[in-house]
């Protein structure tokens, strides 16, 4: 057992590394975010620990695969494409799923909404991973392809059912956490686009720097956002 635990620890950090502190940095986040969400479970009321609880498992699910992931530019300093697209492929969806848990929580809400945000997120993803794993020929053909995904994600939360659904029923502490929510989605997330451009070609340092950033700034403060919401519902 204790052999194991070893040989699941990371190697020793290298002071001169970048990519590899960045990945320390934001695991240690991750880890620190998710003992705080689970344990402020306690402070949540009724359908809210739901929503608590899955955006402990958001970081939970991100600090377990940053674990590898900086391991894999310990040892190979190449990019650890299928781990960060596994992570994504977990974690994103559960992201789109507060947007109905939220809603949920204050009102009847259609479950259409949750299967369209859904759809959104795979269309986006696998459109990433098909252009940064080089299953397709145009990495910006497939890099378009993940933008339409976004676009369909921001459509719904911004315009569609999600969002007249908030308008009109939610209370003014939800619906300003929602539109914080939003803003993470649309300008936060745009981070992400962006070191898919910069990291072409042979710049895997910029591309992981930027994903860690993106990932850190995304998903702790989307759940930090989650958490206000889940320990203020009763003043409101």
């Amino acid at each position: 057992m204790l052999l194991n635990l070893i040989s699941f620890l990371p190697a020793p950090l290298d002071p001169s590394d970048g990519v590899g502190i960045s990945f320390w940095v934001i695991t240690m986040a991750m880890v620190a975010a998710t003992a705080f969400f689970f344990l402020e479970t306690q402070r949540a009321e009724g359908k809210w620990k739901t929503s608590l609880v899955v955006a402990g498992l958001v970081t939970m699910v991100a600090a377990f695969h940053y674990f590898y992931m900086r391991g894999e530019w310990d040892e190979h300093k190449t990019s650890p494409t299928v781990y960060r697209y596994i992570d994504w492929l977990i974690t994103v969806p559960l992201q789109m799923v507060e947007f109905y848990l939220i809603l949920a929580a204050i009102t009847k809400v259609p479950s259409g909404i949750f299967w369209r945000l859904l759809i959104g997120t795979i269309v986006m993803l696998v459109g990433g991973y098909a252009g940064e794993a080089g299953l397709v020929e145009s990495r910006m053909m497939a890099f378009a392809v993940g933008i339409a995904g976004w676009a369909f994600i921001l459509y719904e939360i911004f315009a569609g059912q999600a969002s007249k659904i908030c308008a009109a029923s939610a209370p003014a502490g939800v619906k300003k956490a929602y539109g914080v929510l939003r803003i993470i989605v649309s300008l936060g997330w745009s981070i992400y686009p962006l070191g898919y451009l910069l990291g072409g070609g042979d710049n895997e340092a910029m591309l992981n720097v930027v994903y860690n950033i993106a990932d850190f700034v995304n998903k702790i403060a989307f759940g930090a956002i989650i958490w206000s919401i889940a320990t203020a519902k009763h003043e409101d």
